[in-house]
């Protein structure tokens, strides 16, 4: 297939971009910078120098394309996760950059939208797992993701991908988290009972190549087994090997409010739908796994 991708040097894009071109499909990535630009060409991939909210460029950059996989976003660090400024700029690529890409392949005739989202628009459920059909939450974090999540689905074919909480190379905040862990501090975000369902990066690349022969619809994509919260910290202190001497904020979180809800809520989400429909399953079946793994790519850099 010809497949358009937008952040293809994001977080997700740097593994989805490789993962698509190994499965035989011609890529053509959107770059904002020279830089970004040669580093896509190096992988095999055509670049396309155009902006994310242009509808007219994108429909001509589209044209003659079977798929666009839209992967940008502009989640900020965890030392910029409570400005204000950093999360209206995250929330003008998902609501506006979105729809703009949607209206693209409308006016390009491209069969097949494929729109990143994430599993943590769910309410908290506690211990009980959760698929597609459970009850979501709008709570102000989600606006940008809902709004993507409609633009998606006015595609002929639309596919919104609910991933899980990202960890693994090309992710900053797990970095973040890592070198933390290094320095004997692990962070757990509300009950460390509670359950976070996780996605390894390399995980999240193969299943965009999956998803391009999936029927329309909504499908989570997570590890195939979520971990409490403390047993996500065990095994990233594990990973770091070094024993945790600060542990928090735990339940302390709950103060931040609306801002950090995504991360202090338990959720306990299942992937079988996707599994069904795709063939697909992570490599790393949860993040005691996947973390060990990140250690080692970390490590060796």
């Amino acid at each position: 297939m010809k497949v358009f991708v937008t952040g293809g040097t994001g977080a997700i894009g740097r593994h989805a971009v490789p993962a698509l071109l190994g499965a035989g499909h011609e890529v053509t990535a959107l770059a904002r910078t020279r830089e970004k630009a040669a580093a896509l060409g190096d992988q095999g991939a055509r670049p396309a120098m155009v902006s994310l909210f242009d509808r007219r460029a994108l429909a001509s950059a589209f044209e003659g394309h079977d798929a666009v996989v839209n992967l940008a976003t502009a989640i900020p660090p965890m030392s910029k996760f409570m400005s204000v400024r950093a999360m209206r700029d995250n929330y003008r690529v998902r609501a506006e950059g979105s729809a703009a890409v949607a209206d693209a392949v409308l006016d390009a005739g491209v069969g097949r939208m494929v729109q990143e989202s994430v599993s943590m628009v769910y309410r908290d459920q506690g211990a009980r797992w959760i698929d597609e059909d459970a009850p979501v939450d709008r709570y102000p974090m989600t606006k940008g993701n809902f709004a993507a999540e409609v633009s998606a689905h006015r595609a002929p074919c639309g596919v919104v991908l609910r991933f899980g909480w990202f960890y693994g190379p090309g992710a900053a905040h797990s970095e973040e988290l890592f070198a933390l862990a290094r320095h004997h501090a692990t962070m757990v975000l509300g009950d460390p009972g509670g359950y976070v369902s996780s996605i390894h990066m390399a995980d999240a690349g193969t299943a965009v190549v999956a998803a391009l022969g999936v029927a329309a619809g909504t499908y989570n994509v997570v590890d195939d087994e979520p971990l409490t919260k403390r047993a996500f910290a065990a095994a990233l202190a594990r990973a770091a090997g070094a024993r945790p001497w600060v542990r928090g904020p735990g339940r302390a979180a709950l103060l931040l409010g609306d801002r950090i809800t995504s991360l202090t809520r338990s959720l306990r989400v299942g992937n079988a739908r996707f599994r069904a429909a795709s063939g697909w399953g992570p490599r790393y079946p949860s993040a005691r796994e996947g973390w060990l793994a990140t250690a080692e790519d970390l490590t060796s850099r």
